[in-house]
């Protein structure tokens, strides 16, 4: 390696250092990220100031992040990057799209009984969601494990009021399907909601004048043996922010119907509700494990 590098030559002199990666994948994916790099710096002409703004920003980055909230997520979000590594990945088939995960996804989220009552006692219209799984042949997939979790009817999901909760999760949950393919729950009904704009990510946001806000949605996250895992969303048709997802995530393949009912109607569960609410049916469908 030269010690008399130049804007034309350290490309290649820092490329050739992986050459003795321990797997293949690993040398290409560096050498790729090496010239990328380095075309852009070279391309813009970038100064050093905007390196080190560069630098401290990411490093901000990583200082707000926590287990509830993943502003590297977030970051990769508002890049459009989630979206496009989504697209690689899955593309158009016979199953049901695909779209981000989202940073609000948490492991620790209650088990649940189908028809049971996932809102953690917020306030809001309530809301009786119904789901199938099916796989690609339009059999029905028994015991697939159904992550489900959304926003409440302001915006905020449960972690971004820990205070408020006092820690206890809510409006999310794993529920099982039943041998029919079926699973079923009562919640309230979620809104849109601007992603948070507090951090280093909201910085980019504001110089760009770029929208924050996400379209209403629910979020599901589904695993069964012997099929592909799945991780979409459901979006109202309605919904204001549709065509301006400040996530990239929105898919019209994913817009679902949100029936109004009025005071007095019956809800699925048989109940006879004393306000307004809303249901939503839908069939997820899954692909098998590729071979």
């Amino acid at each position: 390696m030269s010690i008399d590098l130049t804007e034309k030559t350290i490309t290649a002199a820092v490329q050739q250092t992986f050459e003795g990666a321990k797997d293949e994948r690993t040398r290409e994916l560096f050498v790729a990220l090496v010239r990328h790099l380095h075309d852009f710096a070279r391309e813009v002409r970038l100064t050093g100031e905007e390196w080190f703004t560069a630098v401290d920003f990411l490093e901000r980055v990583g200082h707000i992040s926590s287990p509830t909230r993943q502003e590297f997520v977030l970051l990769s979000d508002i890049l459009g990057l989630s979206a496009l590594v989504d697209q690689i990945n899955h593309g158009n088939g016979s199953a049901t799209d695909s779209t981000l995960l989202g940073p609000f996804f948490v492991e620790g989220r209650p088990r649940a009984k189908n028809g049971a009552d996932i809102s953690g006692g917020i306030a809001g219209m309530p809301m009786f969601f119904h789901g199938t799984v099916v796989n690609t042949a339009g059999k029905a997939v028994a015991g697939a494990a159904v992550d489900t979790w959304h926003s409440d009817s302001e915006g905020f999901y449960d972690v971004q009021q820990a205070d408020k909760l006092d820690g206890s999760p809510a409006m999310r949950a794993l529920l099982t399907t039943d041998d029919d393919g079926h699973f079923w729950y009562r919640s309230i009904v979620p809104r849109y909601y601007p992603v948070p704009t507090d951090g280093p990510c909201g910085e980019i946001l504001r110089a760009a004048r770029r929208s924050p806000m996400r379209p209403e949605h629910i979020h599901f996250w589904f695993h069964a043996e012997g099929h592909e895992p799945l991780i979409t969303m459901l979006f109202r048709g309605d919904d204001p922010y549709l065509e301006q997802d400040a996530v990239f995530g929105a898919k019209r393949a994913l817009v679902a119907d949100f029936v109004q009912h009025e005071a007095g109607e019956t809800a699925p569960d048989g109940t006879v509700m004393t306000e307004p609410f809303q249901t939503v049916e839908w069939t997820f469908t899954l692909a098998l494990h590729r071979a």
